[in-house]
């Protein structure tokens, strides 16, 4: 009897199971789904001899190389592995890159040792194909309501209370400035466009007409909004959030400073070391935007942020503010009302949080 497969990947992919990929690491450092623990049936090297016996002596005897890499010991500690994953961990299905043989030996060999998981047919390929093609369609599946503001509005709190709101820089695992990098790794472009057509699966779940995101550059970080999305988020209407300039200062001090120290503090233990790369964050993501900010200003401000930090060492972090207005004033400010200005005809309604907040609901619900 042929052991069980599933197509329906609305239900694979939302449903909260965990994913086994048996895929070679390599593969699953290009691209994963959230989720998914990768437990390989053949290593980057295995996988790499197979791939070459396949090109030059053709399939069965690929397969049977294969066979011979992966026998005795080592397939018994790949299957343990497994059955271990699978014992501890809420995981329903497996899956290889087209759903083919790696997948299908897995799932065999697991049915031997006495537990059955459903095996994902077409793999990672077919799944990521329809994620795409979620983010191919979001354009018109969904009408968009932007969320803009100055920097330090709480745009992103905002989005991330609604319940159609989508938060783009969530699915980024970046803040979208030049400062809104965190202590570890942003998510590559592939984990970025999966997480983001998860969350427009999830919304076309719910029978979501509109849906809510943060007015966003084309890039956060190192990734970029796809293309047919940015420009529907162009011409969407747009809500602004009004705050005032020593609120906004408050927001910044806690997330750039007091947040991303917590951020170090959990990665190192040695809180010299963890203030050392803290401050190293600071003075990096500055020196980015020096040329924008000209020479003059860059002083001033990289100045003020060395005093901020020797004060913040010593237990007062309160000197950060002096910087922070600086960059707000001088820099985040004028460039983003420029921007604006650009777009005052798509300009819906302005308030503070709350009020909007109440305008979006009253007209998305």
């Amino acid at each position: 009897m042929p052991l069980e497969q599933s197509q329906d990947y609305t239900h694979i992919l939302l449903n909260n199971s965990g994913l086994l990929d048996v895929r070679a690491p390599a593969e699953f450092q290009q691209g994963a789904f959230p989720n998914t623990t990768n437990l390989p049936l053949l290593n980057d090297d295995e996988r790499h001899q197979v791939g070459l016996c396949y090109k030059h002596h053709g399939q069965q005897q690929a397969i049977e190389l294969g066979h011979q890499l992966v026998s005795g010991a080592i397939k018994q500690q790949r299957v343990d592995h497994w059955v271990q994953q699978l014992q501890n961990h809420a995981i329903n299905y497996l899956y290889c890159y087209r759903g083919g043989l790696r997948s299908k030996i897995s799932q065999q060999w697991l049915h031997q040792a006495g537990v059955d998981i459903v095996r994902v047919k077409g793999g990672y390929k077919a799944m990521r194909n329809f994620l795409i093609k979620q983010l191919q369609q979001a354009d018109s599946n969904f009408d968009f309501t932007l969320v803009g503001g100055l920097t330090g509005c709480r745009k992103t709190t905002l989005v991330a209370e609604l319940e159609q709101g989508i938060d783009l820089e969530a699915a980024a695992y970046h803040r979208g400035s030049s400062f809104g990098a965190h202590a570890t790794a942003q998510s590559s472009q592939i984990d970025f466009e999966h997480i983001l057509a998860l969350d427009l699966l999830q919304a076309a779940k719910a029978s979501y007409a509109s849906i809510v995101l943060e007015d966003e550059g084309r890039f956060i970080g190192s990734v970029d909004i796809p293309k047919n999305i940015f420009e529907k988020m162009r011409t969407s209407p747009l809500v602004v959030i009004e705050r005032d300039l020593e609120q906004r200062v408050t927001q910044l001090l806690q997330e750039y400073v007091i947040n991303m120290l917590a951020e170090y503090r959990a990665l190192h233990s040695d809180e010299e070391q963890a203030f050392a790369y803290f401050s190293q964050y600071l003075l990096a993501s500055l020196q980015r935007i020096c040329k924008r900010l000209g020479q003059e200003r860059w002083q001033q401000l990289d100045a003020s942020m060395r005093a901020a930090l020797q004060a913040h060492q010593n237990g007062d972090p309160a000197p950060h503010t002096v910087w922070l207005e600086l960059l707000l004033t001088e820099y985040y400010d004028p460039m983003y009302r420029s921007q604006l200005s650009k777009r005052e005809d798509t300009i819906v309604f302005r308030g503070d949080l709350l009020s909007c907040k109440q305008y979006i609901n009253d007209q998305t619900n």
